[in-house]
């Protein structure tokens, strides 16, 4: 029985995913790309070096230095219309804002006459080679004519400009945790940039007292207009007073109380009389009510008329009549009489008392509007007296107002410039062009898909790479073969010559004795690695049979020069013996070509003869290498992998995708097939050292070029 190390399969190689950056792996990839990084960091420093020291104009920098006094120095005592600045952290940022104000920045401007000055106005400079650039090609291009601009308008937006600018040279911070401002100014000359920064600091300072001095002005006019004001109304309120004074009999209010407590007195007098009054009306009464003299002479009292009733004993004579009731109508008279003068008294203290009410209550309400008057007129004195003093006090304010700031330090003439810092420059650029030749060595290895080595190949499939065989110097594939035939000690020579060594060892209890050569997809070099492999083994005096397996392109007339026209097929369907058709070539030994057929080549190879065909070749030839189709073309590769001890796979260097070589690799484990090794192809000995993996190429390094003879 055919035993077949071919169909013995290999566990698929396991992928470890790891979140872990290899670092390694991630220096490894830098140093294959030094050249790349070296370069880009030369670049960019060229560049850099060229704009430090040709293309950048000088600056000069320089600052002046202001401190915000918060103490408050009151010269005269007085209290200002605008008191001092605060300390807080809003008004230290409130300030910051108005030295960057562009009200300040267009006085400044004004001052140092900066629109004449073509570093500030862009109007004023020679354009240059992007501008002029571009004003050639906008001339070139349809464009309607703008509206001509107001001169005052244009003048207006150049000043605008020219701030803008002198802002952007300007930088003004507050240095921490203290009330201290840095003006800076930076310009392409050392005495302009002090000149701007004094002047900020200045005109900053001047803006400060204008402002006390609007503001007091402004409140000594609002005083003096409400002092006149005040003075119209004192005047009137006084005015009023006196004419009220005038028009009424002044009293005041003591006075007031002496008559409130005679109208006292007269109402308890009233009370007196009234009930005086109403006891003699009420004797009037009686005695007029009594009709009989007993009831008379008690009612009445009288001795007289007692002493008559009794001695008639209640009996009266006639003459004694007479006199009682004379004498009773006396007292009836005179009782009438008193009862009448005490109504007339009682009604006249009520007459009085009504009369001096009304006084007491005229004299009260004029009394309460002489005060109301008199506290109007007081008050309108006070308010005028306060405004008046007020003005006063502004009037002499205006003379002696102090800033909230002062110069701490003016600005110092720089003696070199501050920009452009040509070492930082230098060493940015350098650092600049080491992380840009990174990012560009790690972005070419992020999206590398093709196979520069082969430990990239051994690590992506887990599979041992056999050999590594560089491009064979030849104009056509014949000449490939004449090449290695020709210069045995040649690098290509030594290649074939290890990829013989690794495919013999590759089974060290069984030798393989039929091969097959394979790849993924045509172009890769498989049928020029099993002419190289033939002719190798030929060279140890090996009798050898090589067989064109890929009978659908038949690509072994490129390589020979052969009369005859049948082969394989001719054999295995008995058409022709193998002594018939086989060819001989002194190089490679024995060669049995492909032939054309209308049959299915997966049949063909499936087909009990040429299982035949390996076990009869096994008995006559010490190796068979069998050259097949592209594994990801056509099924045929799986079907004569059958009968084969090993099987060569060939990647061509930095071309066959790694997608295409992991695909391939899986058919053949599908088809329960092991891959003995890989061959790396085609191999660029410059290109793998241009990518940095010249120290990686096996014998094809630097160091191994004295061992052959190219």
């Amino acid at each position: 029985m055919l035993h077949n190390p071919a169909q013995v399969q290999q566990p698929s190689p396991q992928v470890v995913t790891d979140d872990t950056i290899d670092l390694a792996g991630v220096v490894s990839t830098l140093w294959r790309g030094k050249l790349w990084i070296a370069l880009c960091a030369m670049i960019t420093v060229l560049i850099g070096g060229y704009y430090a020291y040709v293309v950048a104009v000088p600056t000069y920098q320089s600052t002046s230095v202001v401190i915000l006094d918060t103490r408050e120095e009151q010269v005269s005592g007085l209290e200002g219309v605008l008191g001092g600045l605060g300390g807080d952290s809003s008004v230290i940022t409130t300030e910051v804002e108005v030295l960057r104000a562009r009200s300040l920045m267009r006085k400044v401007v004004l001052e140092l006459d900066l629109p004449s000055d073509p570093e500030f106005n862009s109007s004023l400079r020679e354009p240059g080679v992007m501008a002029r650039l571009k004003g050639a090609v906008t001339s070139l291009l349809p464009r309607s004519e703008p509206a001509p601009l107001d001169p005052e308008l244009a003048d207006r937006s150049r000043l605008d400009s020219v701030v803008s600018a002198l802002l952007e040279r300007t930088t003004i911070r507050n240095v921490a945790e203290s009330y201290v401002f840095q003006i800076t100014v930076q310009t392409e000359n050392p005495v302009k940039s002090a000149r701007i920064a004094d002047t900020i600091a200045e005109l900053y300072i001047l803006e400060q007292l204008q402002v006390k001095f609007d503001a007091t002005e402004q409140a000594t006019d609002w005083l003096s207009e409400r002092v006149i004001e005040l003075q119209v109304s004192l005047e009137a309120s006084e005015a009023r007073l006196q004419d009220f004074r005038a028009s009424t009999q002044l009293i005041d209010e003591q006075t007031l109380l002496a008559l409130d407590r005679q109208a006292k007195d007269l109402r308890d007098r009233i009370s007196a009389s009234e009930s005086q009054t109403a006891a003699l009306q009420q004797r009037a009464d009686d005695l007029g009510a009594a009709t009989t003299p007993t009831a008379r002479a008690e009612v009445s009292e009288d001795p007289v008329l007692i002493r008559l009733l009794e001695e008639g004993r209640g009996t009266l004579s006639p003459a004694d009549a007479r006199s009682f009731d004379l004498r009773f109508e006396q007292i009836l008279a005179r009782a009438e009489l008193e009862a009448t003068r005490a109504a007339d008294q009682l009604a006249s203290l009520r007459a009085g008392l009504i009369e001096f009410e009304g006084q007491i209550e005229r004299q009260s309400a004029d009394l309460i509007t002489l005060q109301q008057f008199t506290r109007e007129a007081e008050s309108s004195r006070l308010i005028y007296e306060y405004f008046l003093n007020r003005m006063k006090e502004t009037s002499v304010q205006q003379g002696i107002q102090q800033a909230d700031s002062r110069v701490l330090s003016d600005a110092v003439i720089p003696n070199a410039p501050s920009a452009p810092r040509k070492s930082l420059i230098l060493a940015m650029s350098g650092i600049l062009g080491l992380m840009l030749g990174t990012g560009i060595v790690l972005l070419r290895e992020a999206g590398q898909n093709t196979f520069r080595s082969a430990r990239e190949l051994e690590d992506l499939t887990g599979r041992t790479v056999m050999g590594q065989i560089p491009q064979i110097p030849s104009r056509s594939r014949s000449d490939a073969i004449s090449y290695l035939f020709a210069k045995p000690t040649s690098s290509a020579a030594e290649a074939v010559r290890n990829l013989r060594t690794s495919v013999l060892l590759s089974n060290l209890d069984s030798q393989p004795q039929v091969i097959i050569s394979t790849s993924a997809i045509p172009g890769e070099g498989k049928t020029t690695t099993s002419l190289a492999l033939a002719q190798n083994l030929t060279q140890m005096g090996k009798k050898v049979l090589l067989v064109e397996g890929d009978i659908r392109r038949r690509v072994f007339g490129q390589y020979f020069k052969f009369d005859q026209e049948l082969g394989l097929l001719a054999v295995l369907s008995g058409e022709k013996r193998l002594d018939e058709v086989i060819n001989h070539d002194e190089r490679i030994g024995d060669v049995l070509i492909g032939e054309a057929t209308k049959a299915n080549a997966a049949d063909v190879f499936s087909s009990d003869s040429f299982a035949s065909f390996v076990t009869d070749m096994r008995a006559i030839y010490d190796f068979i290498i069998i050259d097949t189709p592209p594994v990801l073309v056509v099924p045929d590769v799986r079907i004569i992998g059958q009968h084969a001890d090993a099987i060569i796979f060939v990647v061509k260097w930095d071309s066959t995708s790694k997608s295409q070589v992991s695909e391939a690799l899986r058919l053949f484990e599908t088809a329960s097939l092991r891959v003995s090794g890989l061959v790396l192809t085609q191999i660029d000995a410059a290109g793998m050292r241009r990518y940095g993996y010249g120290d990686n190429y096996g014998a094809y390094a630097s160091y191994g070029k004295k061992y052959y003879n190219d």
